[in-house]
């Protein structure tokens, strides 16, 4: 592992911390409702990694049940939005960019579910955008 690829995170009271391996295949803002709801802000964004590519070398996450198949990890005890876990796809873990201790490391490439942005934010980037989630479909 170098340390080129390795990243390090954890929530705000360092009651969790990660690393990983890799650096995450893909990146992202979300703007979808629960999203918003779950971390407190208008946007999220997200790193995706396989599962076995991040660490957990202090603390557990505890999880919430949102949906169905989504389960959005947190700090028990400072309340830190740390991951969103899709239990349909066991072998990939998505964790928020901002619990990175150098967040400037992951950039996102696209944005998801904006047709829940709010109007009054206006992001100036060239990242792909689309109305709900991006799919294999979507993306060609």
């Amino acid at each position: 592992m170098t340390d080129k690829t390795q990243l390090r995170g954890g929530c705000l009271c360092g009651a969790i911390r990660y690393q990983t391996s890799a650096m995450p295949f893909a990146a992202d803002h979300c703007h979808c409702r629960q999203c918003q709801k779950h971390t407190g802000a208008v946007v999220a964004s997200w790193m995706d990694f396989k599962t076995e590519q991040v660490s957990w070398t202090k603390g557990t996450v505890n999880e919430y049940p949102s949906s169905e198949y989504v389960r959005r990890g947190f700090c028990p005890d400072c309340g830190s939005t740390l991951t969103y876990r899709d239990t349909r796809h066991p072998d990939y873990t998505t964790m928020t960019i901002a619990t990175l201790d150098k967040p400037s490391q992951v950039q996102p490439t696209y944005h998801i579910h904006t047709d829940s942005q709010v109007s009054w934010l206006v992001i100036d980037d060239d990242c792909k955008r689309f109305p709900q989630g991006c799919t294999e479909e979507s993306n060609s």
